[in-house]
């Protein structure tokens, strides 16, 4: 009997990439340490998402477009960086794991981004916010792991669950019942991730952070201490 395409799919997302770096040594010493003694495919899906939730600092400064910063060992060296790196590391994590994992993308609108990063962006949109979504218990489930605790408590933002079962985006609203943060585009879900295209989505919103002599992508701020002065 041929192999079904759910099969050579399923497949497809249990492989290393180009950045998704599943057999990193770094990445396999990682998640081993996570999962281990850890049973189901759930649990270990959940202890890796609030591991690097919580691990991986968050910071939307010093973005930069060098390919060697958006793989998954990468970030688990330097233990820093945006939704979409982060998102990346979990990825790779869940596939050192056996979890088939894929990255997926949206636009979206950020009431509570801080006025610093506003000012310079010219919008509060942010293209390509990155999640990852994990095949858990027959079924695909997204996995957001982009604010760490702290910088949730520092923005006011209840910081964001994931039991594994459940889709886990941002929540809508913040603890005061402001809007936070609104879905307004899907740009699909991709087996490893597409820089180039979100260069050229970048470009497209921020043609001023790219022009001859322009400001540039911002490489310096401290998003925590802007979070909570906003707040």
């Amino acid at each position: 009997m041929g192999i079904t395409f759910f099969e050579k799919d399923y497949q497809l997302y249990l492989q290393p990439t180009q950045f998704i770096d599943s057999d990193s040594p770094l990445v396999m010493e990682f998640t081993q340490s996570i999962i281990d003694h850890v049973e189901t495919d759930i649990e270990r899906g959940v202890k890796l998402y609030y591991v690097i939730r919580d691990m991986v600092r968050y910071s939307i400064y010093g973005i930069s477009f060098d390919p060697g910063r958006y793989k998954a060992s990468w970030v688990l060296r330097e233990k820093i960086g945006f939704c979409v790196q982060k998102a990346i590391l979990l990825a790779a994590a869940a596939r050192a794991a056996g979890i088939p994992s894929r990255l997926g993308f949206a636009d979206v609108r950020n009431h509570l981004a801080t006025e610093r990063l506003i000012e310079l962006m010219k919008t509060d949109k942010f293209v390509y916010h990155g999640y990852t979504e994990l095949y858990l218990a027959g079924k695909w489930v997204k996995a957001t792991p982009a604010f760490n605790l702290a910088l949730c408590k520092r923005f006011g933002v209840k910081p964001l669950e994931f039991n594994g079962r459940d889709d886990s985006i941002f929540h809508p609203f913040d603890q005061a019942g402001n809007k936070h943060m609104e879905y307004i585009y899907d740009r699909g879900q991709f087996a490893d991730f597409p820089l180039e295209k979100m260069i050229e989505a970048f470009k497209q919103e921020y043609p001023h952070l790219f022009k001859t002599g322009g400001p540039g992508w911002p490489t310096e701020g401290d998003f925590e201490r802007e979070a909570a002065a906003t707040n």
